[in-house]
């Protein structure tokens, strides 16, 4: 199969009708604070253990078509011996892995960073994708507040995504290119929308100047909703309007999907705003989600580190990719979220 053909085939299926993607690609330190909150020792044990536990989840691959790793988890072995590539795979799920190595602090703008990871990448994506990898993850984190994001942030992050995409896509892997915009802040949702616009339109600017295949890319946006502490919240039915239109004047329709991060909603919330956008039967792209957080920490919670809590974690983890399928649907209620529990 050509290149690019493989790049498109892999990339429709990472955003396959009914199915959305698993980030479970937390650093050592990100995983190791959340399992502090849960009182669990954070170890490469532990954590090999808790994402074992996840991938194992019975069924797991009828809602979720792609898991995104961390360098640790990918070169980890399961209990029975097989590798995690491996066990993913086996469950109908393609393994992706997480290529960037961090924000930093930009040069000359304290209060905004660059994402880094370019150097010796191409090695890098040689390495996994002869281990079994499929696509790749990459993650702007830009902030919105007064006077930002400024433009030199944009377009430092827009050419790294750019550089970025254009490098995996070379390898033969599909890039999940995520500009997040952060839900911190106190901005309203207008403020939110305009900057999140002008972040796509430097994204798609800079992924044509590297030659980028958009069929075989998977965007990976934030929805566009107020600061978490901002005065005034937003309706689902605000948020969803108002990030369609943003989506519909910013991302080409050659684009294949869009998988939304879940960025502090919660997994109810996240999956009601999904499914007023997904319902609409007039896209150009497919919507899905690929969250983190809002999949995966009530099953945290209920493991809490102990082997006797597995099947329940399990459970926990299942419901909430149900319910996010069926968001990705546009088949989300509350009242199904509860029947369903």
């Amino acid at each position: 199969m050509a290149t690019n053909e493989l790049l498109e085939s892999t990339a429709r299926a990472m955003v396959a009708p009914g199915k959305g993607i698993l980030a479970i690609d937390e650093t050592a330190g990100t995983c190791t604070k959340r399992f502090d909150e849960c009182r669990i020792t954070s170890t490469p044990a532990s954590r090999g253990a808790y994402r074992e536990l996840l991938l194992t989840a019975p069924g797991l691959g009828d809602y979720i078509s792609g898991a995104i790793l961390v360098d640790e988890t990918f070169r980890q072995t399961a209990s029975d011996g097989r590798s995690m590539i491996d066990v993913a795979r086996g469950a109908g799920i393609l393994p992706g892995i997480k290529v960037d190595t961090g924000a930093r602090p930009l040069a000359g703008a304290p209060e905004e960073t660059i994402t880094e990871g370019l150097d010796h990448l191409r090695e890098r994506l040689k390495e996994y994708q002869q281990m079994g990898a499929a696509f790749t993850k990459w993650r702007a984190v830009i902030k919105i507040g007064p006077g930002l994001p400024t433009l030199r942030c944009i377009a430092a992050n827009a050419h790294a995504l750019g550089r970025y995409a254009a490098l995996v896509q070379e390898s033969g892997l599909v890039p999940i290119v995520e500009p997040e915009l952060l839900m911190s802040g106190s901005h309203d949702i207008d403020l939110c929308q305009e900057a999140t616009e002008e972040v796509l339109r430097a994204v798609f600017a800079e992924l044509a100047t590297q030659h980028v295949l958009l069929e075989g890319i998977v965007l990976k946006p934030n929805m566009v909703t107020p600061g978490a502490g901002a005065p005034e919240q937003a309706s689902a039915a605000q948020i969803a309007d108002a990030t369609l239109a943003t989506l519909r004047r910013c991302v080409p329709a050659a684009v294949p999907g869009i998988a939304f991060l879940s960025g502090g909603q919660t997994g109810e919330e996240a999956c009601e705003r999904l499914s007023l956008m997904a319902g609409l039967d007039d896209l150009p792209w497919q919507l899905t989600f690929s969250f983190g957080r809002a999949l995966q920490y009530p099953a945290l919670g209920t493991w809490s580190g102990s082997p006797d809590n597995a099947p329940a974690a399990q459970a926990d983890l299942l419901h909430r990719a149900r319910m996010s399928s069926l968001a990705r649907c546009g088949s989300y209620t509350v009242q199904a979220e509860r029947a369903l529990a």
